[in-house]
């Protein structure tokens, strides 16, 4: 089989085991996230080795392409309408649980010697969550009130948080790195973040205008696309965080096209299939004897993390006003972590070669833990909170 018949073969043959994936996590208590990660552990070099060698190249564009698209949709959170919607208490928590996660993260993983570049770039991973895990626990208990309103309000803002502090801690970790000293942390870390700003305001603002002239569709699906593209090679070509760029593409069009859900509507319409592959290239991509090396961090970084998940949702329940019931079983109920955290582990691998596989590694053993528990703790908490069956069993946009 040559080189062309062999890559579209393995293409097919992994969409379809996407599918495969959706179909078994349905009647399994796995999420599908986990099961295909595992599916490209067993495909890779670490068990059968499989894949052809030719997949070690697609890595770079494929997971690229599918992280520009969570990072547009992320920023359709961050709408005026949304974050008027969910209120003071939702954006008073999740700055708290990212911030409190991030600082004990790092310091606890820095005191047990980790060294600083690795320690800031798993605090930076630590506070993404899973809002389809939460959503569907919500969905399934049918539950409602006071602290199921804030918890969906949290875990559809906090993610957009979290990759702005993604962003400036990969920066500073890569700063760290050089030869410069601080200047340099500072220096590139003003490139990243400067130069993600102004791709999304350079491209965010025409698309805005032009949004909505297109009829829903195959035109607005180009469009788009075409819009998530653009802004995603305009920042690497600027060094900036491509991630950053077009999640805040994705909040200027939320906050200022008439027509602002079309393009979002589109990229999820198409989103899966590319997330499917980068998922098992993911898993393809681990080697099992790097965990061993980092299995005492494991074990520490899902201890500080949910223990910075626990302490900050408390104490921003506290600042906000919540009632003692929500204050005490929201850091319960957003334990799960999922894709948003892989791909940020990706990104953070290319960025650091040297340390790609120890960081892979760790967030996905961390990952299938939190994908694995995070749920039952979900339910365990909207139970104990008294509001199971309270609700409707629908989920709205938040």
């Amino acid at each position: 089989m040559d080189d062309l018949s062999l890559i579209i073969t393995t293409l097919g043959a992994l969409l379809l085991l996407g599918m495969l994936g959706d179909l078994v996590s349905a009647r399994l208590p796995i999420p599908r996230v986990t099961l295909l990660v595992v599916a490209g552990l067993v495909l890779g070099p670490a068990v059968t080795d499989t894949l052809p060698a030719q997949a070690q190249d697609w890595y770079p564009f494929i997971s690229n392409l599918a992280l520009l698209m969570v990072g547009f949709l992320l920023g359709g959170k961050l709408s005026r309408d949304t974050l008027g919607r969910v209120g003071k208490p939702v954006l008073v928590i999740s700055v708290f649980e990212v911030v409190a996660t991030v600082v004990l993260v790092a310091a606890g993983l820095a005191a047990l010697g980790v060294r600083p570049e690795l320690a800031l770039v798993l605090a930076a991973i630590a506070p993404a969550s899973a809002p389809a895990a939460v959503t569907n626990v919500v969905q399934e208990l049918r539950a409602g009130g006071d602290m199921t309103d804030t918890l969906l309000g949290v875990v559809a803002i906090d993610d957009a948080w979290g990759l702005i502090v993604f962003s400036a801690l990969l920066a500073t970790a890569q700063g760290l790195t050089g030869d410069a000293g601080g200047w340099a942390a500072l220096e590139h870390g003003a490139r990243e973040l400067g130069g993600a700003l102004v791709v999304g305001i350079v491209v965010g603002v025409p698309a805005a205008f032009l949004t909505g002239r297109l009829q829903p569709g195959e035109p607005t699906q180009a469009e788009a696309l075409g819009v998530v593209l653009l802004a995603g090679g305009l920042a690497m070509w600027l060094e900036a965080s491509f991630l950053l760029a077009a999640m805040l593409v994705g909040a200027t069009v939320a906050n200022l096209a008439s027509h602002h859900e079309r393009p979002f509507h589109e990229i999820e319409n198409i989103e899966w299939p590319f997330m499917v592959l980068f998922f098992v290239l993911a898993g393809a991509s681990l080697h099992l004897d790097a965990l061993s090396s980092v299995g005492p961090i494991v074990l520490a970084y899902i201890a500080l993390r949910a223990v910075g998940l626990f302490t900050g949702a408390y104490a921003g329940g506290f600042a906000a006003g919540t009632s003692k019931s929500a204050r005490r079983w929201l850091g319960a109920a957003i334990m799960p972590q999922a894709g948003v955290a892989l791909g940020m582990a990706l990104v953070a691998g290319n960025a650091f070669p040297a340390l790609r596989e120890s960081i892979l590694s760790l967030v996905v053993a961390s990952t299938v833990v939190f994908e694995l528990s995070g749920p039952i703790l979900t339910r365990l908490a909207l139970v104990q909170a008294g509001e199971a069956g309270k609700g409707t069993g629908r989920v709205g946009e938040a």
